[in-house]
């Protein structure tokens, strides 16, 4: 029995020595080898072996990874309060870097683009916000990758979700689109008597011509005429109106 309880014990003991010599790191890490507490090297994927109680290995994701700007109360150049959240994408580039020069690289990376998020929302207007949106987050994510990239990690994207604004902003909102739809419908409407006019004109200008104001103007009165069995209509020629036209001009 003595020597089955030793035995046991060289087993669990020669487990433990082999689970600390042997590591498997995978595909999308890399691992921070640190050796009595000083950085040693990276490992990369694969299998591979360590000192065991002399060296320790940190392991660290290199995959893009997201991280959520919880909504942020800001108020714009322009004196209005809106409520914005926005999605931080990067990644790790050096991951010795990300180990050693910062605690927690994932809570630092939020904390900093919620701040730059505030900074620049504050220094724009409310329509410079809803209209280029994109723009915005471009320069969110350059402040922000100035400072992250002595980190090791690479900012991809920084993307604004929602834009919540108040009650009564919407409502003023409302009121000034539909008096700009109105606008352009009365501007519309305006071109489309103007090209009508025009030709119009330059009908009239065909009929006068050819002589056919006269046959227009008969067909005007029949179209309006309930009987025009019991009509008598007196034609006075156009020469005649035109002889009288030039007498009066002189």
């Amino acid at each position: 029995m003595e020597i089955f309880g030793i035995l046991i014990t060289l087993i669990v003991f020669g487990a433990i020595i082999l689970a600390r010599l042997i590591i498997i790191i995978d595909q999308y890490e890399r691992g921070v080898v640190l050796t009595l507490g000083k950085f040693s090297y990276t490992l990369n994927p694969g299998v591979n072996f360590l000192i065991p109680f002399i060296q320790r290995v940190i392991k660290v994701d290199i995959r893009i990874t997201t991280s959520d700007i919880p909504q942020q109360e800001v108020i714009t150049r322009d004196n209005v309060p809106v409520g914005i959240n926005a999605v931080v994408y990067f990644q790790v580039r050096k991951p010795e870097d990300a180990v050693l020069k910062i605690q927690d690289y994932t809570f630092a990376i939020t904390q900093y683009a919620q701040t730059a998020l505030r900074d620049v929302i504050g220094g724009v207007e409310l329509d410079e916000l809803l209209t280029q949106r994109q723009k915005i987050s471009d320069e969110i994510q350059k402040i922000v990758e100035e400072e992250t990239n002595d980190w090791g990690v690479d900012v991809t994207a920084i993307k604004i979700q929602d834009i919540e604004i108040p009650a009564d902003m919407k409502r003023v909102m409302a009121k000034q689109a539909e008096a700009e739809r109105e606008r352009r419908a009365t501007i519309i409407r305006s071109e489309g008597e103007l090209a009508a006019s025009e030709k119009l004109q330059k009908a009239a200008e065909m009929l006068a011509k050819s002589g056919g104001i006269s046959l227009r103007a008969l067909q005007t009165i029949e179209s309006t005429t309930a009987n025009p069995a019991s009509t008598v209509i007196f034609a006075i020629p156009v020469e005649i109106l035109e002889g009288f036209k030039k007498l009066l001009g002189k």
